[in-house]
């Protein structure tokens, strides 16, 4: 846990797991939540490809966790350092000039 601490400039256990608990509940909810936006959109096992309605529904599902990932992260107080880790992700992503981040 030092290693990670040290990587992601964390001083306790406490904010450690505040951090784990968020990734936790934004993973959750985004899946969540993506189910009635495809029922919105007609995306369907029985009237879509299996392969395509995977794909369609991980493109979902991506905007959906990058906003509650911030979200969560404020609500609980890390605001910063999530902010911080959604630029740095859109960066690799290759996403960071599209936002202008």
């Amino acid at each position: 846990m030092k290693k990670l601490k040290d990587r992601w400039g964390i001083d306790s256990n406490w904010q450690l797991f505040i951090i784990f608990l968020v990734f936790a509940i934004t993973g959750s909810s985004s899946a969540k939540l993506a189910s009635p936006l495809c029922e919105l959109l007609n995306i369907t096992q029985e009237n879509t490809a299996w392969g395509i309605y995977w794909a369609l529904r991980i493109l979902l599902i991506f905007p959906i966790y990058q906003v509650l990932l911030v979200s969560f992260g404020w609500i609980f107080g890390q605001f910063q350092f999530f902010w911080a880790f959604e630029k740095k992700m859109l960066h690799r992503l290759g996403l960071g000039k599209i936002f202008n981040i």
